[in-house]
């Protein structure tokens, strides 16, 4: 139950049961002088309920339904899927109130929104998703919250009180009575990006990973739908590239299955934006189109970090009204359920452009005002679907293109180059996740094989990756991104995203290369980094495992029975 540093969590010695009929009262303001942002136009506008909430002629949904689909999931989980908190207690320990004990019951739970919208800290940036929960020991229990959005972190918290009774049809008990909760976050945009592309991620791999996200109160998930090796999302005005880019026609995002993933991501508070990755990555559209890319059918190791090679041509008169057919089919979609759009932007080979016929050249005092173009060209359409952009760091940073000042900079490499303080001299708006410190892919060994003919391969014992070691989950957890930067511009970072790259995970592994490392990430992003991993991150962070693992996630193991169940003993 990740907090903030400043908030409140204050608790007695008392035991309350949740009762099978709790019933939710929720006091609303009025739709006309709601302050969500994002989450409150899609629910009015664009909405369609997967939990019987009731939807108006016109699509619109009410926050009531909202709340009251987070209220049955609260339930859900508490009720049938709890978890038995044995493993963190000595053996033979007693650790739950006697089944024979009399229960008091929770048998209602208030839900009010603060029509003065003054809870959370003045300093932070947003605090539409603030909330507080109040239960008294006799089973009173309130939560105030700012937002509908608040109120679905509330439910997720309110939740994660609860414990399963070990003796069957006993039901599901806070410890924790009288308990005082006063919560919001330190960042807003607390994300995941995850890569679709490189293998099979389904649809239903992406749902089961947003419920999970909802858990530990991130609420951005940065979908990296194309690369290089694949194009697995239908576009209906340009056909061939899904049908000619995916691996096979089983493998294929159609716009349905896309739209089903951002709506069910508004439904538990998660954003889902699309990132496609311009003008490099994109070898797979030559599948479809190749006189629209160069460099293809090459020697890859010149012309580009990983196998295929190819870019987009950036002189052609062909490629523009392409992009233009391209995202004016997809952000016509996506808008309706995001305000962000990514457009990719990184690692651009130069090289490539030495075989692009409308180029000819590896300069970069020819290929930067092309590069500026395109950009320009890119972000156009997307401000016309009045989306927010974001970019990877090199095109600010390698490039120094110009672009608005408010797209959003990305920044991934390294922790020792200031990426973060470059970009904010500058005056942009950013996202951290230094590739030495939330690349969950690293440490897993290459992808690519040593070439028999020849003896200087790099490819060799021990066969590590270019981005080892592996990033476990205390080192993600002691990231901190703000620490040389001064107060002064600290507003202008937004929050942060831990990544996962595809070469080496598909829907078999899905969970275990994301879960608990996540975890420590999306508490960085809530409470704030600066903090150094003790044995009380560890016991909650098991304790987070144990939930994820209940609700069907195959989170890997937080930490050695033994020590969970004997605090203290495996300090050094």
């Amino acid at each position: 139950m990740a907090m903030a540093s400043d908030n409140t969590f204050e608790h007695g010695p008392s035991t309350l049961w949740l009762s099978p009929d709790i019933r939710l009262v929720y006091n609303s303001r009025t739709a006309s002088s709601h302050p969500s942002g994002w989450l409150w136009a899609t629910v009015q506008r664009f909405m369609t309920s997967p939990q019987n909430a009731t939807v108006s002629a016109n699509g619109q949904v009410s926050p009531d339904d909202l709340l009251r689909s987070g209220f049955e999931r609260m339930k859900h989980n508490v009720l049938g899927r709890s978890f038995v908190p044995r493993k963190f207690y000595p053996r033979g320990a007693r650790f739950e109130p006697a089944p024979e004990d009399a229960k008091i019951y929770i048998e209602r739970l208030v839900v009010e929104e603060d029509s003065k919208n003054d809870l959370g800290d003045s300093e932070r940036q947003d605090k539409s998703e603030a909330y507080t929960i109040e239960i008294s020991e006799d089973g009173e229990a309130l939560i105030t919250i700012a937002s509908p959005l608040g109120g679905l972190h509330a439910l997720e918290t309110f939740a994660q009180l609860f414990f399963a009774h070990s003796s069957p049809l006993s039901g599901s008990y806070t410890p924790y009575t009288p308990v005082l909760v006063k919560d919001n976050p330190s960042f807003q945009h607390r994300g995941l990006n995850l890569d679709i592309s490189r293998n099979w991620i389904s649809p239903a791999d992406v749902k089961r990973t947003i419920e999970a996200m909802a858990a530990n109160k991130l609420n951005r998930l940065h979908l990296h739908a194309s690369d290089a090796q694949s194009w697995p999302l239908e576009i209906p005005a340009l056909p061939a590239l899904a049908l000619k880019g995916a691996y096979s026609p089983d493998q294929i995002w159609h716009t349905e299955d896309l739209e089903a993933v951002q709506i069910h991501g508004t439904y538990f508070g998660v954003q889902v934006f699309v990132e496609i990755d311009l003008p490099g990555h994109t070898t797979s559209i030559g599948n479809a189109y190749p006189h629209l890319v160069t460099a293809m059918d090459v020697p890859w190791p010149k012309y580009a970090l990983e196998p295929p090679s190819g870019q987009l041509r950036l002189n052609s008169t062909d490629v523009p009204p392409f992009i233009g057919t391209l995202l004016n089919d997809l952000l016509s979609r996506t808008s309706h359920y995001s305000s962000l759009f990514h457009l990719g932007g990184d690692e651009v080979n130069l090289n490539a452009y030495l075989l692009d016929p409308t180029v000819e050249s590896s300069s970069r005092e020819i290929i930067r005002p092309l590069l500026q173009a395109f950009i320009d060209h890119v972000i156009s359409i997307a401000t016309k679907y009045s989306l927010e952009v974001i970019l990877w760091e090199e095109m600010v940073l390698d490039w120094d293109l110009i672009v608005p000042r408010n797209v959003i900079v990305q920044t991934w490499r390294g922790s020792n180059d200031n990426a973060i303080g470059s970009i904010l001299n500058k005056g942009y708006r950013t996202l951290f996740g230094s590739n030495a410190h939330w690349y969950l892919d690293c440490g897993h060994g290459w992808f690519v094989d040593p070439e028999p003919s020849n003896p200087e391969s790099p490819i060799k014992a021990p066969y590590l990756d270019h981005c080892n070691p592996y990033k476990n989950w205390r080192h993600m957890y002691a990231y901190d991104p703000v620490a040389d930067i001064p107060q002064s511009q600290r507003h202008l970072i937004l929050g942060g995203e831990a990544h996962l790259w595809g070469e080496l995970t598909d829907s078999v592994n899905l969970d275990g290369m994301l879960w608990p490392r996540v975890a420590a990430a999306a508490e960085v992003m809530w409470s704030a980094p600066g903090k150094k991993p003790d044995e009380s991150t560890t016991r909650r962070l098991a304790d987070m495992r144990e939930r994820l693992v209940m609700r069907g996630i195959r989170a890997g193991v937080v930490q050695m029975e033994w020590c969970l169940r004997y605090q203290g003993g495996c300090r050094l």
